[in-house]
């Protein structure tokens, strides 16, 4: 039966109607096609990011936003313990890009000591394995908060399911893993 006002159209209880809709919207908005001049500096930021253009095109069209900083965790740089530090190739990496470097750490790596290390502009040991989502979140945030940023501006660079996990209860705007991305293949959102 049909309502008052209601234009007899699909309905939308299932969630294949649904996935649809979004799978179509999503390539309409990433299908549009752009003056040549807005993908020529698009191109550049990527560059200068460190990224490859379908990676930080996708992050852009996501979140309507330019990417500003990197937030690296200890994993994706293989660094596992305080005495250890980044090798050349992955600080040599992190150095290319224009993005701003924070840090989390796992537990049992000083935040301090990692983040003079490769420069970083702030540094927080990440919430510990088994923490409630609110609680992840809420950390997440108000790291933001403290560091002036919108969560959406900011790219994690990790290599956990749990750092996944972080960036999305904390509204970042990716994940790319530290193996793709220091390998220089960042196709991994």
């Amino acid at each position: 039966m049909s309502g008052i006002g209601h234009n007899r159209g699909p309905q939308l209880a299932g969630s294949g109607w649904r996935a649809h809709c979004w799978t179509q919207a999503r390539r309409e908005l990433l299908g549009a096609s752009l003056p040549i001049e807005v993908v020529r500096l698009q191109v550049r930021r990527a560059k200068s990011l460190g990224l490859d253009y379908k990676t930080y095109a996708g992050v852009r069209a996501t979140t309507g936003r330019d990417l500003v900083a990197f937030l690296y965790s200890s994993n994706a740089l293989g660094v596992f313990r305080t005495t250890e530090a980044p090798t050349p190739k992955v600080l040599h990496r992190m150095a290319e890009s224009a993005a701003v470097r924070h840090l989390g750490t796992s537990p049992g790596i000083a935040p301090d000591v990692l983040a003079r290390r490769i420069d970083a502009v702030s540094a927080r040991p990440l919430a510990p394995f088994g923490s409630s989502w609110s609680a992840i979140r809420d950390e997440m945030k108000g790291w933001l908060r403290a560091q002036g940023l919108p969560g959406d501006a900011v790219l994690m660079i990790g290599e956990t399911a749990h750092e996944r996990e972080m960036m999305t209860a904390g509204g970042l705007a990716g994940f790319v893993s530290g193996q793709a991305f220091f390998a220089g293949v960042t196709d991994a959102l």
